[in-house]
């Protein structure tokens, strides 16, 4: 999904040295991605201060239109199609019709869909290797499968509400009745960046509090940046009635840890097994993205606050990434519960290293090095790839679509 953002000039962290072995000819790298975006900016400096030749660029907006001029023999990265208006309105804008606009929130179910043919589409390539696979990065932007695949695994996550497809508002606060959930956030499916997201309370007399970035407007549903509540109770089962067609995935309202007064919770990296990358991140919303008023708090009271629970924290995010044994990074979203003693898995993104200028934590393998040049790095180290410390592989339980 495309939400406002603000951005900065690419920057990036380079390796002490370089990540090529001596003497090797590297692999081609090709990244697919959106040129021009911060993001294969990055990735491409990062590659550049590892003595790597510069990655070309496969634009999203060729693979969507079905053009796939990829080198044989060579190494394919996958970076987001998001913030590119083009691409956006290529995947949803059949389903919004003339109405499109980029802040438009509907159309999730086409975006997931041509996203996914298109991966499968990069995959079915002679000869080029895929730095991630496609079927994991389609049950990470499937919500509710991805859900699925952590809990089988024991991973802890937030209860769901289970059951049918919803089919809307009165449908939803039926089965919310019955389940006794009275605190919910309401996600898209296939959204992203807190697209469409809203967080649910129930009063003691059935009143209803919607606490969303999206804004209701002649009938659309529209990302905004200011954070909103919608006490009536017309207007909530309007958004729920609009995402509904989407796909909804509803889960419990876990109460964060905090910091500074404020609530809490981790973005953690795992690159190839391991927990590279932390950002604590705070709010006095429910939703601690940075785009909506959140603000990177403090790692060093983070680990003080969860004490000898610290490297806890890190093997939640681990175990997680465990479940997609095919993706060499994902990015954890970690719940911290009151006390920072335990936590719950969020979401997994297959796009979760989007983080300027921070480097990994002291003492793992990516020590001084940015996300992206620890990946290269990931990519070049010998050995067999580390996981979790208490961990089994995963086999997948959803059939392949």
């Amino acid at each position: 999904m495309t939400t406002p953002r603000t951005t900065a000039p690419p920057t990036a962290t380079p390796p002490a040295a370089s990540t090529a072995p001596a003497g090797a000819r590297p692999a081609q790298l090709t990244v697919l991605g959106n040129p021009g975006h911060r993001r294969v900016a990055l990735f491409s400096a990062a590659a550049r201060a590892a003595g790597l030749p510069e990655p070309a660029v496969l634009p999203w907006i060729d693979v969507l239109r079905g053009r796939l001029p990829l080198p044989g023999g060579g190494l394919l990265r996958i970076e987001s199609p998001g913030e590119d208006a083009a691409v956006d309105e290529l995947l949803r804008g059949p389903a919004l019709g003339p109405s499109y606009a980029p802040t438009r929130v509907e159309g999730g179910a086409a975006w997931y869909a041509g996203v996914v043919a298109a991966l499968r589409a990069v995959a079915r390539v002679p000869g080029v290797r895929v730095l991630g696979d496609p079927e994991e990065i389609a049950v990470m932007f499937d919500k509710r499968r991805a859900h699925a695949r952590l809990a089988g695994a024991e991973v802890p996550v937030p209860r769901a509400l289970g059951g049918a497809d919803l089919t809307g508002w009165d449908d939803l606060r039926e089965r919310l009745r019955t389940a006794g959930m009275r605190r919910v956030f309401v996600k898209p499916a296939h959204g992203s960046s807190a697209s469409g997201v809203a967080a649910l309370e129930f009063g003691p007399h059935g009143q209803v509090l919607a606490t969303t970035s999206v804004e209701l407007a002649g009938g659309q549903l529209h990302n905004s940046l200011r954070v909103r509540r919608y006490r009536d109770e017309r207007q909530v089962a309007e958004l729920v009635d609009r995402l509904a067609p989407d796909g909804l995935h509803v889960e419990q309202w876990i109460p964060k840890a905090s910091q500074s007064g404020r609530s809490a919770d981790l973005r953690i990296v795992v690159i190839a097994g391991r927990a590279t990358h932390v950002v604590v991140r705070t709010s006095s919303q429910p939703m601690t993205n940075l785009h909506l008023g959140g603000a990177r708090g403090s790692l060093a009271l983070a680990r003080e606050a969860a004490g000898p629970a610290w490297p806890d924290l890190l093997e939640t995010a681990e175990r997680a990434a465990a479940c997609f044994p095919g993706s060499p990074m994902v990015g954890v979203d970690v719940l911290p519960t009151a006390g920072w003693r335990r936590a719950l898995v969020g979401e997994v993104n297959a796009f979760g290293d989007l983080l300027p200028n921070l480097t990994g934590l002291p003492g793992s393998p990516a020590e001084g090095l940015d996300t992206y040049a620890a990946q290269l790095a990931a990519l070049h180290r010998p050995g067999p790839r580390p996981g979790p410390t208490h961990s089994t592989p995963i086999e997948p339980t959803e059939p392949k679509r």
